[in-house]
């Protein structure tokens, strides 16, 4: 069941950023390392949701989406994230993905 009540299309993917702690962002000794030291680094989160796939180029079968909700991913971003219940959510196309990590 997913997190947030928001229902992605086609190949698009829900994914909500990692906070600071879950990304790494705070040093051994509790010092949150600002924004500006991961400038032009791909971002990471957690996918909370994923839409039905894709169509094919004749329309007649759907390509599912590879990733799925639970996910730790690797990906671009374009735009702003929305914001529900104070944590930040990207809605992406599955190919803004960059990596599953195991």
């Amino acid at each position: 069941m997913s997190e947030i009540n928001i229902k992605p299309l086609a190949d698009r993917v829900v994914v909500r950023s990692l906070n600071d702690e879950e990304a790494g962002n705070v040093s051994a000794s509790g010092i949150i390392i600002p924004d500006t030291a991961k400038k032009d680094k791909p971002e990471q989160g957690i996918v909370v949701a994923t839409g039905p796939g894709k169509w094919d180029e004749d329309g007649e079968k759907r390509i599912p989406v590879e990733v799925k909700e639970g996910d730790k991913v690797i990906f671009r971003t374009w735009g702003d994230p929305t914001k529900l219940d104070d944590k930040e959510y990207w809605i992406l196309s599955e190919s803004d993905i960059l990596a599953v990590i195991s």
